[in-house]
């Protein structure tokens, strides 16, 4: 009878045992995950309320862990040398392929979000050639949370730097990794948390802008779901009804002008990088669809080559046609267009170049100074400048624009930073400012507090932040566009100034005027990398007050 009992209540234990919560590291906390070399391992997560498991590393028991009564955990061990590769056994889950190095936090707009894929005409051949295992990079995933700080990141993955996975890497992230990689031989982790057009209210606690009322005041604004929801349908709807109106009135479409055999010998003349006649009628700007044609002559040897048509960048968007064939479309300003033709597609003599150019607010452009040209297999190239031939499609109101809640204040500290706080990062390298260019009297202020909060919240006083400066941008003809961004400039000076541990790195010079993405992120990469502490010994700089 005795017996008997023993075995039920094993039975119980184990079906009690199997039923029990599964132990969960962080969202961070992957295969393949580089650590910060000079910092305690930081391990933490979630399990059943007081669950005690081991952790191991490299099979080795390093600590007994017990989740609290609400089922979180958290430890901190030894730091790892650096190298590696590493196990880390958590309960039953084990992190593989685990390395100690350097860890870089990168945040801000979209110059730090700037894809590796983007900067492919300054550096494709080495990014195509290079590989590097012991350089990974963690991306954030782009979430907003109006709640308050998340406690973990909705996904994401470590990913390792090959030719096929490093396209979507950061491009000045990518090369910081390579560049303090070759400098120290050690691993290097990127965790990116970016997001294009974001200013930096976004990426502060609600509690670390309770002097700001107009911030405090949008989140108020901003924070029903509800709300956010009927004003998201709204727009929703009145877009696609411009659209709407755009696609069934716009005579281009239903005559298919993009056809090679549209006859448009009495369109009007115009060179699209120097007139533009065609987006005013001489009192107000013109949105809505237009059309422009561009006749050329391919010689045989060339037309059996692999080609791609380059379009420069367009305001707004495109849908481009080669001999009536579509071959492409970007849907905002900022993408340069890259179109692969497919083979046989060009063929010996006259072909035909289509663009609908549709523009939201009637400012279209052609972007001077960029490409405009077929460029071929055998690296010969056609220009596409000059003269085209031009058709006003379907002249439409200004398109309804969108509410774009990633900038709400602290929306992405709370999804994007504060389930990072815990991981140790040994740098952080911040790029943003472009969006607060209009509100730049208080970004100072701003940016001061948001390095001390960071800094609190890792309990981390000296960790080192790498402020870019904002590039050179706009023509010379814009006078007052360029003194605010000089303005701003001066305001990320002196905040670096004064602010402890935190460095100005020089941008200035490796801007372009007619784009706000410019593509040397490698020599902004090494200027970093320069000023930064590699060693992994105290810095003897002094702190500035």
């Amino acid at each position: 009878m005795i017996k008997k009992k023993h075995m039920f209540l094993t039975a119980a234990a184990l079906i009690a045992f199997s039923a029990s919560a599964e132990v969960k590291p962080a969202r961070l906390l992957q295969d393949g995950m580089v650590v910060e070399w000079t910092k305690p391992l930081t391990l933490w997560g979630t399990a059943d309320p007081n669950e005690r498991f081991e952790i191991k590393i490299n099979g080795a028991r390093k600590s007994r862990v017990q989740a609290d009564s609400e089922g979180k955990w958290a430890v901190k061990l030894p730091a790892l040398k650096p190298g590696g590769p590493y196990t880390i056994q958590i309960a039953d889950k084990t992190l593989k392929d685990v390395l100690s190095g350097d860890v870089v936090l990168c945040s801000g707009q979209s110059n730090m979000e700037l894809y590796v894929y983007r900067v492919e005409d300054m550096y494709g051949n080495l990014i195509s050639q290079y590989s590097n295992d012991q350089v990974r990079q963690f991306i954030a995933p782009k979430d907003i949370n109006f709640d308050g700080p998340a406690d973990d990141l909705s996904g994401g993955t470590w990913e390792k730097t090959s030719p096929s996975r490093s396209r979507n890497f950061s491009a000045l992230g990518y090369f910081l990794a390579m560049e303090m990689n070759r400098q120290t031989g050690r691993p290097v982790g990127i965790i990116n948390c970016s997001w294009g057009g974001t200013p930096i209210e976004a990426w502060m606690s609600e509690k670390s802008l309770a002097a700001y009322p107009r911030q405090t005041a949008r989140l108020a604004i901003d924070r029903d779901h509800g709300y956010r929801d009927r004003v998201t349908a709204a727009e929703r709807e009145k877009q696609g009804r411009w659209n709407a109106a755009l696609w069934a009135g716009d005579p281009g479409r239903k005559e298919h002008w993009e056809a090679a055999t549209t006859d448009v010998s009495n369109w009007q003349d115009v060179d699209i990088i120097k007139d533009r006649s065609w987006t005013t009628d001489g009192y107000n700007p013109i949105g809505g669809s237009h059309w422009f044609v561009r006749k050329i002559n391919v010689p045989a040897e060339l037309a059996s080559q692999p080609a791609t048509l380059r379009m420069g960048v367009l305001v707004d968007a495109d849908s481009t046609y080669v001999n009536g064939e579509f071959v492409g479309t970007v849907s905002y300003c900022y993408p340069p267009r890259k179109y692969k033709l497919r083979e046989g597609l060009l063929k010996p003599g006259e072909n035909t170049v289509t663009v609908r150019l549709v523009t939201n607010g009637g400012r279209g452009e052609f972007i001077p100074e960029k490409p405009y040209k077929i460029v071929f297999g055998n690296g010969e190239e056609l220009s596409l400048e000059g003269d085209w031939k031009y058709h006003r499609g379907m002249q439409m109101p200004a398109a309804p624009g969108s509410t774009f809640w990633c900038y709400s204040p602290t929306v992405l500290y709370n999804s994007m930073i504060a389930p990072t706080n815990r991981y140790p990062v040994g740098n952080v390298v911040w790029y943003q400012g472009e969006s607060n260019v209009s509100t730049r009297n208080e970004y100072g202020p701003l940016l001061e507090k948001m390095i001390g909060l960071w800094r609190t919240d890792r309990s981390d006083n000296t960790l080192p932040f790498y402020v870019v400066e904002l590039a050179n941008y706009l023509p010379e003809s814009d006078k007052g566009g360029r003194a605010a961004w000089a303005e701003m400039r001066n305001i990320q000076k002196e905040t670096c100034e004064k602010t402890s541990n935190c460095e100005l790195v020089e941008n200035y010079d490796l801007g372009e005027w007619n784009d706000i993405h410019p593509l040397d992120k490698k020599t902004l990469a090494e200027r970093i990398a320069a000023k930064m502490n590699l060693t992994g010994k105290k810095s003897s700089k002094k702190n500035k007050r």
